[in-house]
């Protein structure tokens, strides 16, 4: 890791380690949890010795972007204060993402606005996205991935009998 990368990821979790809703993933991953949704914040190298935080949450997987979805996004990315919507056509998926410059001049209240209008943005939408054009939740998927690995382990003696 650059020198910028460090001191972003030092900030992070200097800001982030007494909440509760705070996971560290790795060196340069962190995940936050709000309502139903998670954000995942990635420190990314920029250039030589730069970097960048960006936020980003999955809200709605298994839906197709066609003209109402896609026109809705676009609508909602002209009022929002920042951060955009986004489409992951590979995963069928629905992004909320934003992207702050890292390294020394990053400050924690800006660190904490962006994270706090990404959870909530992605909390009322992956909702609301939902259930007028289907899909499936972050939160809905994490759930039925953890109980197929529990039945995996075990399925036999996951019975009542």
């Amino acid at each position: 890791m650059n020198p910028a990368e460090v001191a972003t990821a030092l900030l992070i979790e200097k800001t982030l380690e007494t909440s509760p809703a705070y996971r560290k993933i790795d060196d340069t991953l962190y995940v936050i949890k709000q309502g139903s949704a998670y954000v995942m914040i990635a420190v990314v190298p920029w250039g030589d010795n730069k970097a960048m935080v960006r936020c980003t949450s999955q809200l709605v997987k298994g839906v197709d972007v066609d003209g109402p979805l896609a026109k809705q996004l676009l609508e909602l990315n002209g009022h929002l204060r920042f951060g955009a919507f986004a489409w992951d056509p590979g995963e069928h998926t629905v992004l909320f993402t934003h992207t702050i410059l890292g390294g020394t001049t990053l400050d924690p209240e800006e660190l904490m606005a962006t994270l706090r209008d990404v959870a909530l943005i992605a909390d009322e939408y992956d909702d609301k996205l939902m259930k007028k054009y289907g899909g499936q939740r972050m939160i809905d998927l994490l759930e039925e991935a953890a109980m197929e690995r529990i039945m995996e382990k075990d399925p036999k003696g996951f019975r009542f009998e």
